[in-house]
């Protein structure tokens, strides 16, 4: 039994009830378990679980038949918005996207880019080093966010700098969490610097080589800053 300590405990068991539908746990036409049962697994009262299967309903994703009990709705989740969905996936989840979304966006702003875009790149990647030398996580995140999307702005597609935009956020929070120093990013930036070398001789091959490197680079020591 799991008791949630949130300020909104129905937003809360409306968010892991969601969760369990979009991983499967209740598929589509499921009835949901009875409310006891579900006071019981979230350690929360019946008014709790009735005001977040009426958030579920209303948003679509549960059909509450009165007699019958309350069952998943066929297209449970489709209207999800993506930030939205985002904001409970877990960090390897964003991190996959991520790694498909960076070498796609690699070798387009090798492709597209500007030099006005180089210098703005090449800001950023500096205010990362300095931080990462001086022990400032906080700093350090967000000049390598900010690298990052500037690649991506680079790419001229709208649609894949704003999707990084969005992305970004939740690495952001998810570097936060995960890192308890800089090592790894004085560990990732020659890697860093290799990429805006490949941008900037327009190697598409290159540039991808690079960004796949990053990410795996990236998350395989986040383990090691923690212990």
């Amino acid at each position: 039994m799991s008791h949630l300590l949130r300020k909104s405990l129905s937003d809360e068991v409306a968010a892991r009830l969601q969760e369990k539908i979009s991983l499967g746990h209740y598929k589509a036409g499921d009835k949901l378990p009875i409310e006891p049962e579900l006071m019981k697994t979230f350690g929360v009262g019946r008014s709790t679980i009735r005001e977040a299967i009426k958030v579920l309903a209303n948003a679509g994703f549960l059909n509450v038949r009165q007699g019958l009990g309350t069952f998943v709705e066929a297209e449970a989740g489709s209207n999800e918005p993506f930030d939205k969905r985002l904001k409970r996936a877990r960090m390897q989840e964003v991190d996959d996207v991520r790694e498909v979304l960076e070498l796609k966006i690699a070798a387009k702003a090798a492709l597209n880019r500007t030099e006005k875009d180089l210098r703005t790149i090449e800001k950023h990647l500096t205010r990362r080093k300095k931080a990462a030398t001086e022990g400032d996580l906080e700093a350090c995140v967000e000049a390598d966010v900010q690298f990052h999307i500037s690649v991506a702005e680079a790419t001229k597609n709208q649609i894949l700098a704003d999707l990084y935009r969005v992305i970004s956020v939740h690495l952001k929070k998810g570097f936060m969490r995960l890192y308890k120093n800089t090592d790894a990013f004085k560990g990732s930036q020659p890697l860093h610097e290799k990429l805006l070398k490949a941008i900037a001789a327009q190697n598409t091959s290159q540039a991808s080589d690079a960004a796949e490197k990053i990410v795996v680079y990236k998350y395989s020591n986040a383990s090691k800053s923690i212990l």
